[in-house]
């Protein structure tokens, strides 16, 4: 199926309309847009650059892009404007060539008779389980505007959550780049000079430490390609083992385990738990049926399978919080939280509250995270100078002491 781009005149208007559709054919094309009560003047294939790397960076589909995709889809809805004339005029104002093309494609499909969440499903690096899902049950329920209000909640949280958690680690491997960068530099053009300066004076040894780091030089300098691939094939093969299936649990139990960012990537998935249920029980989603799309939304395999343990229970007539209950990949305060949820009859308004603390949780622990490492890195750093300043001046200091004796 191609995507054209057509100029169009609007019979009711004398308005020109310019925008984008899917079809097979030029003359597939002109029966869809004259279908939507428009006369068709110009029709051109979209040139694809979908095979070019930098097209496809630049035109990356972001979180924000989806945000305001969702947000103006509730707005039009809202105001009574039809589906696919909602989605045409989302598609006009959407800047991004590539999410551009996405919606003319869901636009062909609404049109062909297809439901939105079935549009939706077939793209699912665009569009996950828990949007699918939410715009389904909004159009069971009639409220597919405040279905998308609530999604485009939802991302913009997720959002801000990842972002704090990257600003979190920018800072350390910032400093342990330009550390790495300091010290290469030392080790690979100053020591060799002083190697230089000792090379001629007889019985001269240089201190066990200076030895060292112009061992680390002398090899760095002969053999960096050597070092350069072994870091290209580490990068690589560690990558290709965190996508497997034993790689990926031992990266994300990694994630929870490992100090200091263990307790934080917790706090993290707690909050993703309770902020997409919230969501998803808003929506009028099933219990069990919100719990398998939330697993799946959560992005760690442990907690996924909890998940999945705790969804059979729940089925065999347990309650959720007795089905959380004792799990080690769960905080103690979720299932308490959720069994007050169910007692009282407020499951949603539980979560909100369960979401609303661990995202504040989360905020807390970059902090606390942040207080501990910048001390920690600067005690390294320290560490790591004095090794290289004592390496180069202990030489210079024994040879000028040498003089004095002479």
């Amino acid at each position: 199926m191609l995507t054209f781009v057509y100029t169009a005149r609007d019979p009711a208007t004398g308005q020109k309309v310019k925008a984008q559709v899917q079809a097979d054919n030029e003359a597939s094309a002109s029966k869809l847009i004259q279908k939507e009560g428009l006369a068709p003047l110009e029709i051109k294939v979209l040139s694809d650059n979908s095979n070019n790397p930098i097209s496809k960076f630049r035109n990356r589909i972001t979180t924000k892009d989806k945000v305001i995709f969702s947000r103006q889809m509730s707005t039009l809805i809202n105001a009574g404007l039809p589906l696919v004339q909602s989605l045409r005029n989302v598609a006009t104002q959407t800047p991004n060539k590539a999410f551009k093309i996405v919606i003319n494609k869901i636009i062909t499909d609404v049109e062909g008779g297809k439901a939105l969440s079935v549009a939706l499903a077939k793209h699912p690096m665009v569009f996950n389980d828990v949007y699918v899902n939410m715009v389904a049950a909004g159009e069971v329920s009639g409220t597919l505007d405040k279905s998308l209000e609530r999604i485009a909640n939802q991302q913009e949280k997720d959002a801000e959550i990842a972002s704090k958690i990257r600003g979190a680690m920018a800072y350390p491997a910032i400093v342990v780049l330009v550390m790495l960068g300091v010290v290469g530099f030392m080790v690979v053009k100053v020591m060799p000079q002083v190697e230089t300066i000792y090379k001629d004076i007889p019985g001269a040894t240089l201190p066990l430490i200076t030895r060292i780091l112009l061992a680390v030089s002398h090899f760095t300098s002969k053999f960096w390609w050597l070092i350069l691939l072994f870091l290209i094939l580490a990068i690589f093969a560690t990558t290709r083992y965190a996508r497997t299936g034993p790689g990926r649990d031992v990266v994300d139990r990694l994630k929870m385990t490992a100090w200091p960012f263990g307790p934080l990537f917790m706090k993290v998935y707690m909050a993703r738990f309770a902020r997409t249920g919230t969501t998803l029980v808003a929506s009028g989603i099933p219990l069990i049926k919100m719990l398998e799309v939330v697993g799946r939304s959560i992005n760690n395999v442990h907690v996924e399978r909890s998940l999945k343990k705790a969804t059979e229970k729940v089925k065999g007539g347990k309650s959720l919080a007795d089905s959380l209950e004792g799990d080690p990949n769960f905080l103690p305060l979720v299932p308490n939280m959720l069994r007050i949820g169910e007692e009282s009859g407020s499951l949603e308004d539980m979560l909100e509250k369960t979401a609303d603390y661990y995202e504040k949780e989360v905020d807390n622990q970059i902090k606390a995270i942040s207080t501990i490492i910048e001390p920690l890195l600067m005690v390294i750093l320290g560490i790591v100078a004095f090794i290289v300043v004592a390496a180069v001046l202990l030489p210079i200091y024994g040879l000028a002491g040498k003089n004095v004796v002479g």
